[in-house]
């Protein structure tokens, strides 16, 4: 708050003192104010140069477009912004005040670049070598193909763990059994034909060998 109202105080004080030198004989100078916008949207257009013709004299707007500085008469004005086309303007000798005030219009400037083609070989041969070299991996066909692979369902079936649902109907089935044999003896494994037929399945799968980490 207290930077904001010492430049207050101080545009106030430009405003002031060019009328006083007028009055005591420096005439033609006076106060040029104004804003700088864009032609096609009337947005400000901040950090804008403006440079008083053949002189080391300006200044530059500010983020909202705003610009404040001593000038004379017939000085041109030149102004430019990058994306914008150069402008001019020239203080006419006319005024009856110390102070003018000017809305400047920028119109964009488009530039259309030549086409650039980059690579990242030096030459155009280690690109061809490159390009024949390369490794184009397998579209989503193929690689479906890879995983339907009896081979590959084989052995990804055959190290599945079971998993939450498969863990509740083993259980299920474990308590169905022991609620049908309810009142009698369990029967043994040993001389059951189906667990015998599993055991026999199993060992011809190759279940029962030993993992070479072992």
């Amino acid at each position: 708050m207290r930077i904001r109202a010492l430049l207050t105080i101080l545009f106030i004080t430009a405003l002031i003192f060019p009328a006083n030198g007028q009055e005591e004989g420096n005439s033609g100078l006076i106060q040029f104010s104004g804003v700088v916008v864009a032609a096609d949207s009337l947005n400000p257009v901040p950090f804008t140069n403006i440079i008083i013709k053949n002189t080391n004299r300006g200044t530059s707007t500010d983020y909202y477009g705003f610009f404040s500085f001593v000038a004379q008469e017939h000085d041109t004005i030149m102004f430019s912004a990058v994306g914008y086309k150069k402008s001019k303007y020239v203080i006419p000798d006319t005024i009856t005040s110390n102070r003018y005030s000017l809305i400047k219009v920028m119109s964009p400037d488009t530039l259309t670049l030549d086409e650039t083609v980059i690579y990242p070989w030096p030459t155009k041969e280690q690109f061809v070598q490159a390009f024949m070299d390369l490794d184009v991996p397998d579209d989503d066909l193929e690689r479906a193909r890879k995983n339907l692979a009896k081979a590959e369902m084989k052995e990804r079936v055959r190290n599945y763990g079971m998993d939450g649902s498969m863990n509740y109907t083993n259980y299920m089935n474990q308590q169905t059994s022991k609620l049908y044999h309810i009142g009698q003896p369990q029967p043994i494994s040993l001389l059951n034909p189906f667990a015998w037929a599993e055991f026999i399945k199993a060992w011809k799968n190759g279940e029962f060998k030993r993992d070479e980490k072992d």
